[in-house]
């Protein structure tokens, strides 16, 4: 059964359950007792607790036939992509800013490969305008962040040697730079393969000394010098 289904039927079970239990009426006991006396009216009972209300903005949009996810997903991606010269870099970077916000979820980060949205992503780290390479580059290090899956997603795409040229390039924009290595951080913590194509690209731009040796990927502070190397990098070209 659906997700979102299944909620809503426990829902509705939970809601019709706590309406009952409260139809009796409490009545009046006007009767006398061996004194002579009215007896008190019996106290009433206590109201029942309100209903639970688990309805997320998920299962409503599932009821109403609002947009899902996936598709919030590739609506912005259309936007990002877009050649329409009435879709402006604002409306651009809107609906990356949205994106972002969507991939933080750990499904629709994974999701990212059946929606075929790696490849259209890993295009914009390439663009004319450093604000969405910006954003790409932000992007990539969400998806990847403490995700094995989406992190081979990347490998498997090629994106890592272009996150690498970003970082090494004295003219890429130093807000593009950060958020490269922000990438390269998430995406080879904990998983070698992304570690092992990232020193050989950074021995090739002469950052790493050929034969240095292997970085271990779950040794954090092995990746830690790495990735603070080239955080120093940066920092001196934003300084220069």
């Amino acid at each position: 059964m659906d997700k979102n289904l299944s909620q809503l039927l426990k829902w509705s079970i939970e809601a019709q359950t706590s309406g009952t239990g409260n139809d009796n009426t409490t009545t009046t006991n006007n009767s006398s007792n061996s004194d002579g006396q009215a007896s008190a009216p019996a106290p009433a009972p206590a109201p029942a607790p309100a209903p639970r209300s688990d309805l997320t903005p998920e299962i409503l949009a599932s009821i109403l036939g609002g947009p899902s996810d996936a598709e919030l997903m590739q609506q912005s991606m259309a936007v990002i992509t877009s050649a329409d010269p009435e879709v402006s870099l604002e409306h651009k970077l809107v609906a990356f800013d949205n994106f972002e916000q969507l991939i933080e979820s750990l499904d629709n980060a994974n999701n990212m490969a059946n929606l075929a949205l790696w490849t259209p992503l890993l295009q914009q780290l390439s663009h004319e305008e450093s604000e969405m390479r910006k954003y790409a580059a932000w992007c990539v290090g969400t998806a990847v962040q403490n995700n094995e899956k989406s992190q081979e997603r990347l490998l498997a795409a090629g994106g890592l040697p272009s996150l690498v040229k970003a970082v090494l390039s004295d003219d890429e924009a130093v807000d593009v730079r950060r958020k490269a290595v922000y990438a390269l951080s998430s995406a080879t913590r904990n998983y070698q393969p992304a570690m092992d194509v990232v020193t050989a690209e950074l021995e090739k731009g002469g950052h790493i000394k050929e034969g240095t040796g292997k970085v271990d990927a779950t040794n954090m502070d092995a990746v830690d010098v790495v990735m603070d190397g080239l955080k120093e990098l940066v920092k001196q070209k934003a300084s220069a």
